[in-house]
């Protein structure tokens, strides 16, 4: 759901906004949502880094790596 608000800007962000579009609202929904999306990745990369240096986490996916393939081979006999 939209809201309206009012903002502020500085003259010369007003006149590059304008010198993109002419829907202003359009344009700084999608720069925010863009930068909202980068933000949200780059949250992610980070977590799935510190899982990485995680030596108990590693541990556990090791653990549950090797559990996984028990008697796939027999399985397919």
């Amino acid at each position: 759901m939209a809201q309206k608000i009012s903002i502020t800007l500085e003259e010369n962000l007003l006149a590059y906004i304008d010198s993109q579009t002419q829907n202003r609202s359009k344009f700084i929904n999608e720069v925010l949502a863009k930068s909202c999306k980068e933000q949200q990745l780059q949250e992610l990369r980070d977590a799935y880094i510190k899982q990485a240096q995680d030596e108990d986490e590693q541990k556990e996916i090791d653990l549950w790596d090797s559990t996984a393939g028990d008697n796939l081979a027999n399985e397919a006999d």
